[in-house]
Formats: structure tokens, sequence, C-alpha cells
């Protein structure tokens, strides 16, 4: 089959490559030229394992190009998929359509026989059912039918996600354009992948209901590290014997300093706002997005506290930026929240990330930039583990305590243990979910020689409305540890 993909970012472009990879001729579009003639090149505009060589071969091997003319593209496509950004408007919290509507303008103008217009953008539900209304207004001569064919693709195992999903979601109300989709996806058919045919509404919903579930697990999970630290419980052991019960799965119960990335934040608050909209709230959705901010509350109280009361001229050095490892994405990282709140309290910055400085730099003024875990440790009053990056799994601790002022570190990713980091020199070792057996900090008040038993109860900040941001206020906290 001849297929079009409309935009070549993250989605658009894995999507291009592994339908290409399962045997299809793909040409992906974008209206920037210099985007185009850089894949052309084989530069691989974001950093996906795997992806680069994927493409390359795939292109030498004619079945994947590359154009910013999607008249000359279209021309006998029997499906032309929509894969822009949809970014979350300030305003309201929803997708902002804006982009998507320019693609299925553009669609419009191209069509020229029968073709499937196929929704891959994350889009509020009705969507596909306005692109309909919208083509056959521009162009009533136009056969074509429109389907809804939402992604599922986690960054940092893309391909892996693409080639062997758990199941692919095809909505769509017209025959014709079913039997295209089938045709589509029959390599993934012939694998026993599941395919989930729905209506249009239905394919549009399950993407948001997915990711505010999966969202959900991760703030229970969070919530209950932080009770875990005041009873004296492992949230490692509790989250195993949770994830042991079918019922629920081990998947995303571990803790860590907040969900963040480019699907999360923005559908929890879309799914929210839909809620609002249809007179129904979403109460359990509005309660994630409120806990993901206390979360990172709680991560800025547990630095000042190994900090010894405050950070004002301490250095803290971070080991990874990045929402997640194998990926360079920062969007909605809770280093955005928790490293700024740090450099405002007068703290010195310095970090590492295998991936994320190219963002980062925009992203994190203030921040000094190193090339390696000891170098950022050189001189510090305190670690912050927050990425868990491969890169970090083996570092000598020996060597990281020996190099810092004070060797105390806080391990937002519960990557090392406290019998490892004592061993390796640290005096203080303050994890998630769990307490730490001993610290040695004899210049620090009491309430700070176990650090995690002592941390505050944060109380979510009253108001917190569906206005695009899930952050509490700097001052929105319970009372705690000064910044």
């Amino acid at each position: 089959m001849k297929i079009v993909i409309v935009g070549t970012g993250y989605v658009g472009l894995v999507s291009g490559v592994c339908l290409a990879e399962l045997g299809h001729r793909v040409v992906c579009v974008d209206t920037s030229p210099e985007k185009i003639a850089g894949l052309r090149q084989g530069r691989v505009p974001i950093y996906e394992p795997g992806l680069e060589q994927l493409m390359a071969r795939n292109a030498l091997e004619g079945r994947l190009s590359f154009d910013t003319d999607i008249g000359a593209a279209a021309e006998e496509a029997e499906v032309l998929v929509v894969a822009v950004g949809t970014p979350m408007r300030e305003h309201d919290g929803q997708a902002d359509l804006r982009q998507v509507m320019a693609a299925v303008d553009a669609i419009a103008r191209a069509l020229t026989g029968y073709a499937v217009i196929v929704t891959k953008s994350t889009v509020p539900v009705g969507t596909s059912r306005l692109i309909h209304e919208r083509i056959r207004a521009a162009r009533p001569d136009a056969a074509f039918d429109v389907a809804s064919n939402p992604e599922f693709l986690r960054e940092g195992s893309a391909l892996g996600d693409f080639m062997r999903p758990d199941r692919v979601v095809v909505g769509t109300s017209a025959a014709r354009a079913r039997a295209v989709m089938d045709e589509l996806y029959e390599p993934l058919r012939v694998c026993n992948v599941p395919i989930v045919n729905t209506g249009l509404e239905s394919a549009e919903l399950i993407k948001y209901a997915s990711n505010g579930f999966l969202a959900t697990k991760i703030s229970f999970v969070n919530e209950l590290a932080g009770l875990c630290e005041r009873i004296g419980a492992d949230v490692r052991d509790v989250s195993l014997g949770m994830g042991l019960d079918s019922r629920i799965g081990s998947g995303f119960l571990k803790a860590g300093p907040g969900y963040g990335g480019s699907c999360f934040p923005k559908d929890t608050r879309a799914l929210a706002r839909m809620g609002q909209e249809n007179g129904m709230a979403m109460h359990v959705t509005e309660a994630v997005i409120r806990v993901n901010g206390i979360v990172k509350d709680r991560m800025i109280a547990k630095i000042i506290r190994a900090s010894g009361g405050s950070v004002a001229g301490k250095t803290v050095a971070v080991l990874g930026v990045t929402f997640k490892p194998d990926t360079d994405d920062m969007r909605d990282a809770p280093s955005l929240t928790i490293l700024p709140a740090l450099i405002g309290a007068g703290a010195i910055v310095r970090a590492v990330d295998p991936q994320g400085r190219c963002q980062g730099e925009a992203l994190l003024p203030g921040i000094q930039w190193q090339a390696s875990a000891y170098e950022a440790a050189r001189g510090a009053d305190v670690l912050v583990v927050m990425t868990e990056w491969n890169d970090f799994v083996g570092l000598d601790l020996e060597q990281l305590a020996r190099v810092m002022r004070q060797p105390r570190m806080v391990d937002m990713r519960n990557l090392f243990t406290p019998e490892n980091a004592r061993t390796a020199g640290f005096n203080l070792y303050d994890a998630i979910g769990r307490t730490s057996e001993w610290a040695v900090l004899e210049e620090c008040p009491a309430p700070f020689v176990r650090a995690s038993p002592a941390l505050p109860i944060v109380v979510a900040p009253p108001g917190l409305g569906m206005n695009g941001s899930s952050r509490p206020r700097p001052d929105a906290a319970a009372p705690g540890p000064s910044i």
C-alpha cells in the first residue's frame, strides 16, 4: 500500500519508518524544508534507539521517502495519516488542533481518488467527525472516509511498541475504511496482534483513558511511597506484592519524582477538561494531576533536608534531567519544576544527562552542564539521581563520594541501595518510599538525621483548576523546610 504520513515529529517519523518496515511504500511529508533535507540525508531529529538505522535501511531499499509537497506525495495514496503535534492550550488545558486542521486542509486539496484519512495525533473526542465535515465542506466531490488510529508509543522503546504492540485500535464507521485499515495492519494481524475495531469516539477516548489510567497508577504508587517512608515500609516490596496480582499488574508501579513527558501530563489534563465540558467531572483524574504536582514538592523537600535545611550556597549535582531514560524529551520532565526551585532558593546546580543537554540548555537556564557524573559531583553538597539512565547504574559510588564536599545522596529512582551507598562512603542516602537506616549529619538538627521519615505531609494547593498547569505554587506546600 502507498501511505502518506503528514508530520515528521516523534509519532509521524516512528510510524512512517515502521510502516515501511512492514512492507508499505511510505512518504513522510513535512512543511519544513530544513527537516526534510536532513531526513533525506539520514539525519534523525529526535533520539530514539534504533530509529536512525531502521530509517536508513528502508530509505535505501526504496520503501521510505520524504517530501514537502503533499500534492505529489498523495497521488495514488490509499491512506493519509495525520501525525502532527497537538500541544496543550495554556488557557484551558485542551489540545491545540491548529496543526491538525492545517494538515487536514492540505490533505483535502491533495485528494484525487478514494483514501482513508487517519488521525494518529492525539485529539479530543469528536475531532474525527469534525475532520470529516471539514473535508466534505471543502471537497464535496471527494471520495474518502475518516478513521481514528491512536498511537501507544513509549519513548525509548517506540520501535518495539509499533512492531510488537499490545493491540492496534482502529475506529471508523465505514466498512470500506475498515477493509483498508485491515490491509494496512495485516502484517501485524498474522503475528497475532489484536486488532480492536471500534467507532470513532471510542477509539479517540481509548487513548485518553489508557494514559489516564497509567498516570493514575504512577500517582498512586508515588503517594504510597510517602506513606511507606512514614511507617517504615519499603515501596519496592509493596509494589512487587501488588503487581503480582494479575488484576493489577506490575507496570507503572515504580515510585519516582512524578510522571512527565509528551503524553501523560497533556492527556490527563485534557481528559479532566473533557469531563468538565460534558458535565461529568473526572474526580480521579483531577486528583492524579494534583498528586503529581505534590510529589515534586516532596522531592524538593527531600533535597533541602539532605542539604541541611537550606540549599542556599550549596552545590547540587543532578544525574539526569529528561523525564525518562533513552529519550532526549524534556516535555514536562520533573526536572523542569524541581531544578528551577532549587536555583531560585540559591543553589548551584550542576547536571549531566546522556541526551538531555540539547533541549535542557534552553529549558533550564542557570544549570551548569557537566561532561560526566564525577565532574558534576566534584565539590557538591548533595547528589540527586533524577533519571535512571543505564549510564548511571555502573558508576563508582566510592569515587563519587570521594570527590564530593559532603557525600549525601537523594536517589529519586531507587537506583542504588543504602548498603552500597554506606559502603561507598556516603553519610546520607535518602530514597523514595523506603526508610534510610543510617545517616550521619552532625551539623544538622535532629529532624534531619533520618531524612525520609521526617518529610512533612504536603497538602494539595487550594483552587487548582484545569488551566493547563498541574504544578502547585511554590508557596502552597504545608510547613516544611524553607526554600
